[in-house]
């Protein structure tokens, strides 16, 4: 395998965690943003101790200046990027007759505008050079939708759209986009929620789990490889069995 750069979004939450850790265990150069920085040295460090090192810059995904700064920094640390995985993503749910415009732009600004900010300065180098690999981690809820989640399910359906168009532009130039949609995943978030929502959620899925993060970074890793090169403009469902499709 050849060492890359690869830059993760949101890469100090819990499957963003787990992306990190995966491909930096394969050997790439791994970078993701913060906005605390306080949060995120406390983050650095507990990465550190388990023998991976993170170039860490700032930089707020929804801001299309501060996303192309934020290119820019990993770049000038550590290589022009090679691997993009659009993992940052948020939640303001409420059901959408008393959603505000803030609630929806917020969601949708983070989760799907930050895929045109970080791609765009991104792809003309990867066409460049001939090889690219682009992940958006979508969700379950972008293919089923979910109650009080009108904001999040369009935004994460609108990312696979922009997957199959972006995969259709850059085939021929050795870039390779998809999409990772997870399902219920073992998370800190997931986990604060009351045991019985969660037994409930459970009771849902046929094999019987939450998913584990790092089965959601052993998916986003295999698109990464060299050996995934005929596989773009796929999205690969991971949610136990909860949703079914095509």
């Amino acid at each position: 395998m050849n060492p890359r750069t690869a830059l993760v979004t949101g890469g100090t939450g819990g499957i963003g965690s787990a992306i990190v850790r995966y491909l930096a265990r394969q050997g790439h150069r791994v970078a993701t943003n913060y906005r605390d920085e306080a949060k995120a040295q406390a983050w650095r460090e507990r990465m550190a101790a388990e023998g991976i090192e993170v170039c860490m810059v700032p930089g707020d995904v929804a801001d299309p200046d501060s996303a192309a700064a934020m290119v820019r920094a990993v770049e000038a640390q550590c290589g022009p990027v090679q691997i993009l995985v659009n993992n940052a993503g948020i939640t303001r749910d409420t059901t959408f007759h008393k959603m505000d415009y803030q609630q929806w732009t917020e969601v949708v600004n983070t989760n799907l505008n930050a895929c045109f900010n970080v791609t765009r300065p991104v792809i003309e180098g990867m066409r460049a050079r001939r090889w690219g690999r682009i992940v958006q981690i979508s969700s379950i809820n972008g293919q089923k939708g979910q109650y009080g989640q009108a904001n999040y399910a369009a935004a994460k359906a609108g990312m696979h759209g922009f997957t199959i168009s972006l995969a259709q532009e850059n085939a021929k130039f050795g870039i390779t986009v998809n999409t990772v949609s997870p399902g219920y995943v073992a998370t800190d978030m997931v986990m604060a929620v009351p045991e019985e929502v969660r037994e409930k959620i459970v009771a849902q899925i046929p094999i019987g789990r939450l998913g584990k993060p790092e089965e959601i970074a052993h998916a986003v890793a295999f698109f990464t490889t060299d050996e995934a090169s005929w596989i773009t403009g796929s999205n690969l469902a991971i949610n136990g069995g909860h949703y079914m499709g095509w």
